[in-house]
C-alpha cells in the first residue's frame, strides 16, 4: 500500500497514536508489532484474543516489548459483557445487579478486583462502567449493563466504580457520553435519536457524567447518539457542540475522550469509517476506536492516512492531532506511574483477599449473591428438576458467544437436572418443555422477558400447565412477578446463574 508520508513524520506518528485497533488472533501478528514501534500507542482486546489470564500476559508483554507505554484496552464490564471470560461467563456481576444492591463499597470493591486482575494480565484501560441511566426499559443495547433507572444512583456507583478500577491502576472509561440510556435503538445497527429537551438531559442523561469527571475518570467513550436539542445535524461523535462544547468546556472534562468503535453502522453507514474518524478528531475526539469488527493492517493504514490527509489540507489542524496524540500519550504515562506504585506500596496480602487489596478474592460471587431477590410461595427445589432456557439473540456488545444461564449451576447441587433452549422460532416449545420435563420440576429462564413478547406467552402457556413452575428472569424483572417461585439475579453472568441456583436449594455451590 502507498502511503501518503515516510512513517517517521510527526503528523504520521500522531496519527498512529490516535488509533485504538484490534487484530485477530490470540498472538500479536507481525503487522500490529511493527506499527507500535512506528508509533501506534494503543491496541484494543476483544474475546477473540483470549483463552487464559497466561496467554493474555504473554499477548501484553510481547506488546510491551515493541513499546512499554503502550495502552492495551478491552471492553469487560463484567456482568453480561465479559472479554476476559468469554467463553464460560464473567466471575463479577455486572452494573445492574451492583446497582440494585446500592452500596458504592461493594461496586467499589468489585471494580477494584476485576481491576486487579485485568492489571495482573497487563490490560491497563477497560472501556467501562456504562454510565447510562436506563431510563427506556426497552432499550435493546443498555439494559443490565446500566446501574439503573434512578439517575442519583448511576452517579453514585458510576463514580465508585471509577475509583475502584483507577485503584488498581487501569484507568477507567466512562461511557457511552452524552448517555445511550434513553434510546430504542443500537447504534451497532443504525443512528439512535434522543428527543428530549436540554432540561432533561442535564437532569437525567449528564448527571452521571458529572459523578465521573468528579471521581477523577481517566477517559471518557462518545455515543454514536444524535441529541438534537445539543447538535440537530450529528452524532455526538462527531459533534464539537458535544465533546468540545459540552464536554471540555461546559463540564470542564480535560481527560482522554475515545470514540466508539467507527466500524458501528451509525458512523460507517452515514459517513464511512476514515471520513468519521477525520469529523471526530476535529470535534474533539482523541482516540479513535476501531477492530471490533474491522481488524485488519489496512483497515489501521486507512485511517493513518486519512487524518494525515486531512492535517496536509487543512481539514483536520496539526495542533489538533497533536493535542489528541499527546492526551493519549499522557494517559499511557499516567498507567505507567499508577502501576509502580501499586508495587511498590506493598500491602500486605490477607487471608482470603486479593493479592494487594484487602478485597475478598471471590467478591464477584459475594456481590451476586446480594443481588439475586426471590418471591413467592413455592418450594425451594431438593429435586433433580429441569431447565427450559428461553434464547433470544444478545445485542453485539454481549455476543452470543458468551454462555448464559443456571442449568450448569444447578446441575451441580442437584445432578439428574436437564436442560434445553428454546428459541422464538421453536415449534410447539411447550408441548416439548413438558415432554422432556416429566415429572421433574421446571426452571424456565428468560432474559429480558418484557422486550419479547413470545417469550411471556410461552410462560403463560407453561404456567397454565405447571403453575409449580419456577421463573428465573436474567434481565431487567418484570414489575409483576409471577410462577411459584421468581428469582430476579439482575444480570446474567456465571456468578449470577451460582447465586440463583444456590438461593432456589438453600445450598451454596
Amino acid at each position: 500500500m502507498t502511503t501518503l508520508v515516510s512513517t517517521t513524520d510527526t503528523v504520521t506518528r500522531d496519527a498512529l497514536a490516535v488509533l485504538q485497533p484490534g487484530f485477530t488472533g490470540t498472538t500479536a501478528p507481525d503487522w500490529l508489532l511493527r506499527r507500535v514501534g512506528e508509533g501506534l500507542a494503543s491496541v484494543g482486546l476483544f474475546g477473540r484474543n483470549i483463552t487464559s489470564p497466561e496467554q493474555l500476559t504473554a499477548l501484553t508483554a510481547r506488546l510491551r516489548a515493541e513499546r512499554d507505554d503502550v495502552l492495551v484496552a478491552i471492553d469487560e464490564e463484567g456482568g453480561d459483557v465479559t472479554r476476559l471470560e468469554v467463553t464460560h461467563g464473567s466471575s463479577f456481576p455486572g452494573n445492574f445487579a451492583l446497582g440494585s444492591v446500592d452500596d458504592v463499597h461493594l461496586t467499589r470493591a468489585v471494580a477494584q478486583e476485576l481491576g486487579r486482575r485485568l492489571a495482573e494480565c497487563g490490560v491497563n484501560l477497560n472501556w467501562a462502567p456504562s454510565a447510562d441511566v436506563n431510563s427506556n426499559p426497552g432499550n435493546p443495547v443498555i439494559g443490565v449493563r446500566s446501574f439503573g433507572a434512578d439517575t442519583r444512583l448511576a452517579a453514585r456507583h458510576t463514580a465508585a466504580y471509577i475509583e475502584g478500577l483507577q485503584a488498581a491502576g487501569v484507568a477507567a472509561c466512562t461511557k457511552h457520553f452524552p448517555g445511550h440510556g434513553d434510546t430504542a435503538v443500537d447504534s451497532h445497527l443504525a443512528m439512535p435519536r434522543i428527543d428530549v429537551d436540554l432540561d432533561t438531559l442535564h437532569a437525567r442523561e449528564l448527571v452521571p457524567f458529572r459523578a465521573a469527571i468528579a471521581a477523577g475518570s481517566k477517559s471518557v467513550m462518545s455515543a454514536h447518539i444524535l441529541l438534537p436539542a445539543l447538535d440537530p445535524d450529528r452524532p455526538a461523535t462527531l459533534s464539537p457542540q458535544i465533546l468540545t462544547g459540552l464536554l471540555r468546556q461546559e463540564l470542564g472534562y480535560d481527560g482522554l475522550i475515545v470514540t466508539d468503535a467507527v466500524e458501528m453502522d451509525a458512523i460507517a453507514g452515514a459517513y464511512g469509517i476514515e471520513r468519521g474518524s477525520v469529523l471526530a478528531l476535529a470535534a474533539g475526539a482523541d482516540a479513535i476506536c476501531v477492530g471490533g469488527g474491522l481488524a485488519d493492517e489496512e483497515t489501521v493504514l486507512r485511517l493513518r492516512d486519512a487524518l494525515v490527509a486531512a492535517v496536509r489540507s487543512g481539514e483536520l489542524t496539526e495542533e489538533r492531532l497533536a493535542d489528541a496524540a499527546a492526551r493519549v500519550r499522557a494517559l499511557a504515562s499516567w498507567t505507567q506511574r499508577v502501576r509502580g506504585d501499586i508495587r511498590e506500596s506493598g500491602a500486605a496480602v490477607q487471608e482470603g483477599t486479593a493479592p494487594g487489596t484487602g478485597v475478598s478474592a471471590d467478591i464477584g460471587l459475594v456481590a451476586a449473591r446480594r443481588a439475586v431477590r426471590v418471591t413467592g410461595s413455592g418450594d425451594r427445589l431438593t429435586e433433580a428438576a429441569y431447565v427450559a432456557s428461553f434464547g433470544a439473540e444478545a445485542n453485539i456488545a454481549v455476543g452470543d458467544e458468551t454462555p448464559w444461564g443456571i442449568a450448569a449451576e444447578l446441575e451441580r447441587i442437584l445432578p439428574g437436572t436437564g436442560t434445553d433452549t428454546y428459541t422464538a422460532g421453536t415449534t410447539g416449545a411447550v408441548d416439548a418443555i413438558l415432554a422432556a420435563a416429566g415429572e421433574r420440576r421446571i426452571v424456565a429462564v428468560v432474559r429480558d422477558e418484557h422486550r419479547h413478547a413470545w417469550m411471556g406467552a410461552a410462560l403463560d402457556a407453561l404456567l397454565a400447565a405447571r403453575p409449580e413452575t419456577v421463573v428465573v428472569e436474567m434481565g431487567l424483572p418484570q414489575s409483576d412477578p409471577r410462577g411459584a417461585l421468581y428469582v430476579a439475579t439482575h444480570g446474567a453472568a456465571r456468578v449470577c446463574g451460582q447465586a440463583a441456583a444456590e438461593a432456589l436449594t438453600g445450598t451454596k455451590s
